[in-house]
C-alpha cells in the first residue's frame, strides 16, 4: 500500500510540473491588464463618441487581444522551456525576416512610421515579438559559453542584438532599439562580462549613435523630441506639447484623483495618444497618487515575481532568459513612466499590459508564460 501511494505522489511532484505553478504571476499579470482595460476605455470612450464610433470599440479589441494573450501564455508554459534553446535560432532568423519585411511594400506606415504588416485586416508589429525572441536568442548562446567569458563572446552577442536593432530604427523606432540594447547589457553583465569590455562595447555604441545622428538617420522629430525633453520651454506647442500636457493631466489628479472618467484632460483628449503610449496619465489624473502607486506596486510585484524565477532556475539558460525578460519589461515600465512624468525623453515605447496594442499585450503575456514555464520546471 506505501508503494502504490508513492507512485502518484512521485508522479506528481516530478511529472506535472503545474504543481509549481506561481499563482502570484498569474494573478498579478491578470490584474494589470484588467487595470489597462479600464485606462483604454476612458482614454478612448469620449474621443470615440465624438467622431460617432462605438465607445468601446478600443476596449472590444483589448479585452480579445487579452483571451488570445491568455492562450499564448498558456502555451508558453506547457511545453520545456529548454526547447526553446533548440529553436532560438529558427524564430530569432524568422523574426528578423519579419522586420525586414516591414520596411518593403509589404509593412504598413501609420503617423510617419512603418512598423506593422497587415494580414486579413489585422495590423502586427514584429519588433515587439523580437524582443521576446532576442532574449532567447542571446540566453541560447550566452549559456553555452564556458569558461571565462572573452571580448569574442561579447561582440557576437553584440552582433545578434544588432540585427533588430539596425531593422528597427530604419521604420524609425529608436525606443524599441533601447530596449534591445539594454536587454543586451543586463545579459551580459550577468552571464559574467568583465567592465572593461562592457566599456569598448559602450564606446561603440556611442560611435555608431554619433553616426546615426550625421548621418541623418535619426530623424528630426525624434531630436526634436530628446531637444524638447532637455528644453521644454524652447518649443512648447510641438516636441514639449505632449510633456507638458502629461505633466497637467497627472498633477490635477492630485492624492485621490478626479474619479474614474471624471478627468478633464483625460476626456477633451488633450495629451495625445493617450490610450497608447501616454496610458499612465489616465491613471494619475483619475486615480491620483494613489492610483499610480497601487499600479507601480503591482509592476513591483510582477517583477520581484519574474527576477525570483531567474534567481531559482535549475540552469543558467533559463536565469538568463528570465533576467532578459524582467529587464525587457522593466526598462518599458521605466521609460514610459518616466516620460510622462518628465524624467525621460518621449519614446514610442507601450506600458506593459496596459497601453492599448495587440501584439505588444501578447508578447507580454508571452513573456510571462516562459517565466511560469522556467519557475514550473526548477526541480526538474
Amino acid at each position: 500500500m506505501a508503494m502504490d501511494g508513492a507512485i502518484p505522489r512521485r508522479w506528481l511532484g516530478e511529472v506535472a510540473p503545474i504543481r509549481h505553478l506561481d499563482p502570484v504571476l498569474i494573478a498579478v499579470s491578470i490584474g494589470l491588464t484588467v487595470y489597462g482595460l479600464l485606462m483604454v476605455y476612458s482614454a478612448s470612450h469620449q474621443a470615440l463618441q465624438t467622431l460617432g464610433e462605438e465607445a468601446g470599440f478600443y476596449l472590444t479589441k483589448q479585452l480579445a487581444f487579452m483571451m488570445l494573450g491568455l492562450i499564448v501564455l498558456v502555451l508558453a508554459a506547457v511545453f520545456d522551456y529548454r526547447l526553446v534553446k533548440v529553436y532560438a535560432p529558427i524564430v530569432f532568423g524568422a523574426v528578423a525576416f519579419l522586420l525586414f519585411l516591414v520596411l518593403t511594400p509589404l509593412g504598413s506606415e501609420t503617423a510617419g512610421a512603418q512598423r506593422w504588416i497587415t494580414l486579413f485586416g489585422f495590423q502586427f508589429q514584429p519588433s515587439e515579438v523580437a524582443k521576446v525572441a532576442l532574449v532567447a536568442m542571446l540566453a541560447a548562446y550566452l549559456s553555452e559559453i564556458r569558461g571565462p567569458m572573452r571580448l569574442e563572446h561579447v561582440w557576437r552577442a553584440a552582433g545578434f542584438a544588432l540585427i533588430p536593432m539596425v531593422l528597427v530604427v530604419l521604420q524609425p523606432d529608436i525606443g524599441t532599439s533601447m530596449v534591445f540594447a539594454v536587454v543586451l547589457l543586463a545579459m551580459l553583465v550577468v552571464a559574467g562580462a568583465k567592465a572593461k569590455y562592457i566599456g569598448v562595447l559602450a564606446l561603440a555604441a556611442a560611435v555608431a549613435l554619433f553616426a546615426a545622428f550625421r548621418l541623418g538617420v535619426v530623424q528630426e522629430y525624434q531630436i526634436a523630441r530628446l531637444t524638447g525633453f532637455l528644453d521644454p520651454a524652447n518649443d512648447p506647442l510641438r516636441a514639449g506639447y505632449n510633456r507638458a500636457q502629461a505633466e497637467i493631466a497627472i498633477g490635477a489628479g492630485g492624492i485621490r484623483g478626479t474619479g474614474y472618467l471624471s478627468g478633464s484632460q483625460t476626456n477633451l483628449d488633450f495629451v495625445p495618444e493617450q490610450h497608447t503610449d501616454f496610458i499612465f496619465t489616465v491613471v494619475g489624473e483619475e486615480f491620483g497618487f494613489l492610483g499610480a502607486i497601487l499600479l507601480l506596486s503591482m509592476y513591483g510585484v510582477l517583477l520581484w515575481r519574474g527576477f525570483r524565477v531567474a534567481m531559482l532556475s535549475r540552469d543558467t539558460f533559463g536565469s538568463l532568459m528570465a533576467l532578459g525578460i524582467v529587464t525587457m519589461l522593466a526598462f518599458q515600465i521605466f521609460v514610459n513612466v518616466g516620460m510622462t512624468i518628465g524624467i525621460m525623453p518621449i519614446t514610442g515605447i507601450p506600458l506593459p499590459f496596459l497601453s492599448y496594442g495587440g501584439t505588444a499585450l501578447i508578447t507580454n503575456f508571452l513573456g510571462v508564460g516562459l517565466l511560469l514555464n522556467i519557475h514550473m520546471r526548477r526541480f526538474k
